[in-house]
């Protein structure tokens, strides 16, 4: 072909490139698709982290209840509790107010769902203020302060009972300090503050519970499901719970 003055290099090197890309491992599907090398771990790395995340799951769950119980009190000004709580939570309410001297103990609650027709009390509110009337405290110093039946944030709308009955009465107090059970107080203490505004201080203290072993709440099925339901409770008021507006 040299002799004929014919050059095929340009042809041998086309028909060479074709080849390649025909034949390269790394190439699939007509050159539209390309192999890659990646890093994956070895079994020891997933086994490192099979053991990283055990003990992140444990440390998280020692870590729930004493995350969601939290006890940071507010001294002074009123003092509310709720309710719907155990009898062991309304004598903690009665030896706080007693030691600190509040202006004004206030119940709040929502109607019973349960033995209504059976009980003088219709709602949580009243009833809770005649627990502690018969525990000991003076009707001049218990405020029941009741609210409709609600399907939804009803912790938000005892908050916003309170602030109507507040408003309604000319009273502005600073301070709230707020008394509930075990793992509601962290939610509860976020949705009054949502409610009462920037200018009223939220404190909290959060009573033990007693149905069950909080130190070890995994180990019984009351303990998970209130302890799981006020994480998932805490997670939808602290990310999606906006106040409707006014």
């Amino acid at each position: 072909f040299k002799s004929a003055g014919l050059d095929l290099q340009p042809v041998l090197s086309y028909m060479t490139a074709l080849s390649q890309t025909i034949m390269e491992p790394n190439r699939t599907y007509w050159g539209l698709l390309r192999r890659r090398q990646c890093r994956v771990p070895t079994l020891r790395a997933w086994l490192l982290l099979a053991v990283t995340g055990a003990v992140l799951g444990l440390m998280a769950v020692r870590a729930a209840y004493p995350f969601l119980a939290v006890t940071q009190p507010a001294p002074g000004g009123v003092l509310v509790v709720e309710g719907w709580a155990s009898d062991d939570t309304l004598e903690a309410a009665i030896a706080e107010f007693k030691q600190n001297h509040y202006a004004r103990l206030f119940v709040t609650g929502v109607p019973l769902l349960q033995g209504a027709p059976l009980s003088e009390y219709k709602n949580y509110a009243h009833l809770g203020a005649a627990t502690l009337v018969k525990l000991g405290l003076s009707t001049n110093d218990v405020q029941a302060v009741p609210t409709p039946l609600t399907q939804r944030d009803r912790t938000y709308a005892m908050a916003l009972s309170l602030r109507t009955w507040l408003r309604e009465h000319q009273m502005s107090p600073a301070k709230v300090n707020l008394i509930t059970q075990g793992p509601h107080a962290r939610r509860s203490r976020l949705l009054y503050e949502k409610a009462l505004g920037s200018a009223c201080t939220v404190g909290v203290i959060a009573v033990p519970a007693k149905d069950y072993d909080e130190q070890h709440w995994w180990r019984s099925s009351q303990g998970v499901r209130i302890v799981i339901g006020e994480l998932l409770a805490y997670g939808y008021a602290r990310l999606f719970f906006y106040p409707p507006a006014e």
